[in-house]
């Protein structure tokens, strides 16, 4: 690949012609397989996310505001896949998918400076090194030792599919960092498609092997979410929507501490808001009855009228 005035040149297998720069990022958009086109990069237009920045007095009411979201293992989650990077490879090079924002946790992953971090997005933003759509990932087979797709994978019309191009471009001892939602309503409005219960969390990961999983975010964030959602029912207006959530988070936001004690329990498999997989591209597929015999939680076998 090789980058030419204002225009990118890719001549690998999996991304072939010349595409443009914009501010210096390669937009490496395949328009055939993409709900995106590279116009709508040209033009600026918003995509997944507002690019506007915020501003001071929005910054700060933001942050004036308690949140309601906590992740609960995520910094270990990310110390523990840098860990296991670094000691398979001394400068491992690490793609993250959905990663012009910089995700919760990644602390640990910046902080070392052996580790070649590129970080796409479909949408401009503060971390954003290249466009591409993670259903068309625009690098050659076992391209990378490590995969990021954190708060990702509810977000892109096949999940299978971008997941299938993660095992792709890793390594053969490729490792791959998740983090998808189960009891979380619509956060991204138009461009929020999936959610997952930790064994459709799991399936979706089949071709790897399993290093570790869990609940990152728990019953007591699940429950804050769906009540401020319940009050959101009511309004519409930008202003309303600012006013409810500001009074639901006020009212709430304890409800997240009840997760550090809950978190492993077993009753949290069945209610959490989101899950987290780590795992190792493997040549054996998981078969859907060693995945059922893989629940954690305590519906099993239980009518849904008790």
């Amino acid at each position: 690949m090789v980058l030419v005035n204002e225009h990118f040149e890719c001549s690998n297998t999996e991304c072939q012609g010349v595409f443009p720069v914009i501010d210096r990022t390669p937009v490496l958009i395949n328009e055939t397989n993409s709900l995106f086109s590279i116009k709508d990069f040209i033009d600026y237009n918003n995509t997944t996310f507002n690019i506007k920045p915020k501003s001071k007095l929005q910054r700060f009411l933001i942050n004036l505001v308690p949140k309601i979201s906590t992740n609960l293992k995520t910094q270990d989650n990310y110390q523990k896949f840098a860990d296991l990077l670094v000691k398979q490879n001394p400068h491992p090079k690490v793609l993250v998918l959905g990663g012009g924002i910089e995700g919760q946790g990644m602390e640990a992953l910046l902080s070392i400076p052996a580790i070649d971090i590129s970080s796409s997005d479909v949408s401009f933003g503060p971390g954003t090194t290249l466009i591409c759509d993670a259903h068309d990932i625009p690098f050659e087979d076992a391209s990378f030792d490590g995969i990021i797709a954190q708060a990702v994978l509810e977000h892109v019309l096949d999940p299978q599919r971008c997941v299938e191009e993660i095992y792709r471009v890793l390594k053969g001892n490729g490792i791959v960092y998740a983090e998808t939602p189960f009891m979380q309503q619509v956060h991204m409005g138009r461009y929020d498609f999936t959610r997952f219960t930790y064994l459709g969390h799991r399936r979706l990961f089949r071709k790897f092997e399993e290093i570790s999983s869990g609940v990152v975010c728990g019953a007591g964030m699940a429950l804050a979410w769906s009540y401020q959602y319940f009050l959101l029912s009511f309004v519409k207006s930008k202003m309303s929507q600012a006013l409810v959530i500001a009074f639901a988070r006020f009212t709430s936001f304890w409800w997240k501490y009840f997760d550090y004690y809950l978190a492993d329990k077993p009753g949290t498999f069945d209610a959490a808001s989101g899950y987290y997989f780590i795992g190792k591209k493997s040549d054996r597929i998981l078969s859907d009855r060693e995945l059922i015999n893989l629940y954690k939680g305590i519906r099993g076998g239980i009518s849904p009228d008790f």
